[in-house]
């Protein structure tokens, strides 16, 4: 009688989990426990002056409620036109980002306030000149 002879993939050891999905593992926030994992890590209490979430005390502004009902002001109606008009002549659904921030600054927006965000030290806040050009590619000035 002849021996028989294991596959290969029989005797290897089970694969052990990569190291990066145990620390993914490690850093999900049970929904059960209570803890809310868009708070950030813990101890960090860092606000960023972007937080949405309403709780006690934490009314909408009526700039928001007016644009949740309906009721949009010339500002956001503009915003709105104006990325409308980019995704039909551009033919794209979703504009990124790089687009968003040219439409804003093709709209006549610059940055000349400090910033009322805290973005921490990732990033350097600036202003510039109220009639600083836009800085974006406009297919007129190659012509």
């Amino acid at each position: 009688m002849k021996p028989q002879m294991k596959k290969p993939s029989e005797t290897a050891s089970a694969p052990q989990p990569d190291q990066r999905e145990s620390d993914r593992r490690a850093s999900v926030v049970d929904r059960r426990s209570g803890l809310d994992r868009r708070t950030g890590k813990p101890g960090s209490g860092i606000s960023t002056n972007l937080e949405r979430r309403r709780g006690p005390g934490r009314r909408r502004t009526d700039f928001m409620k007016s644009a949740e009902e309906g009721e949009m002001t010339q500002e956001q109606f503009l915003f709105l036109m104006a990325i409308d008009a980019f995704k039909r002549v551009n033919n794209k659904t979703f504009p990124t980002w790089t687009d968003v921030l040219e439409i804003i600054r093709k709209l006549g927006y610059r940055k000349t306030m400090p910033s009322e965000l805290n973005l921490g030290d990732r990033v350097e806040d600036w202003t510039e000149r109220p009639d600083a050009p836009a800085g974006v590619f406009k297919e007129a000035d190659e012509s």
